[in-house]
């Protein structure tokens, strides 16, 4: 009989520590991807003018193959803020393109960096896939930062995660996957807690009766 308690107490054991376990799994993945998302969505709309950014570092999604091989279409790149005069030629620049609505960015290599009369920069660009350098300089205003890394494939993700059902899988279901979680950890937890409690007053009470009946024996 106390074999088989304890060996039920053992299997609960197992099983709050391996549902712990799994809190902490979602957690890791979960909240720093809903931080991220929700804090790019908010930036988004608050500085529509601007390149969302998190501690500095920009998250930007690759819709050409100008700078293929390097870099694909497709990919997420994450480019660090720099100003102008901390990049040098050869570095990979996002940067507002000259030559566009003022909001387009582009990411492309600097091939020459130009001191201007007044002291101020530009920069000369180039895809690594073309045949051209880009039509218009780059001013030192237009800079956003420099390529830092790159997630193969993850830029499709990201515009996935834009639409309406993008915003449900990557918000919404991780906030309903923790609440849950918590729901029936809690539930899980109460329910052993009062499991053992019942237990306890029926050794509580069998030891009463075995007493009870020890005395009435003496």
């Amino acid at each position: 009989m106390e074999e088989s308690k304890r060996e039920k107490k053992e299997s609960s054991s197992i099983g709050h520590k391996i549902l712990t376990v799994i809190g902490v799994i979602l957690c890791v993945i979960l909240i720093p991807i809903l931080i991220i998302n929700i804090t790019l969505i908010i930036r988004s709309y608050t500085n529509s003018d601007e390149v969302p950014s998190v501690g500095g570092v920009s998250p930007m999604i690759v819709l050409t193959d100008s700078m293929y091989p390097t870099i694909k279409s497709g990919d997420l790149v994450i480019c660090k803020t720099a100003k102008a005069k901390d990049v040098k030629e050869g570095d990979i620049m996002s940067f507002f393109d000259p030559a566009g609505n003022g909001s387009t960015v582009v990411t492309h290599r600097v091939v020459e960096v130009i001191t201007n009369e007044d002291g101020s920069l530009s920069f000369r660009t180039r895809g690594d896939a073309n045949n051209a350098d880009d039509s218009e300089l780059v001013p030192e205003k237009n800079v956003i930062g420099i390529y830092w890394k790159k997630i193969p494939g993850a830029g499709n993700v990201a515009m996935f995660m834009q639409t309406t059902q993008g915003l449900i899988i990557c918000v919404i279901c991780p906030i309903v996957l923790l609440v849950t979680y918590d729901i029936i950890r809690r539930r899980l937890y109460e329910k052993q807690q009062k499991k053992d409690t019942d237990e306890l007053l029926s050794e509580l009470e069998e030891l009463r009766k075995a007493k009870s009946e020890s005395d009435n024996k003496e």
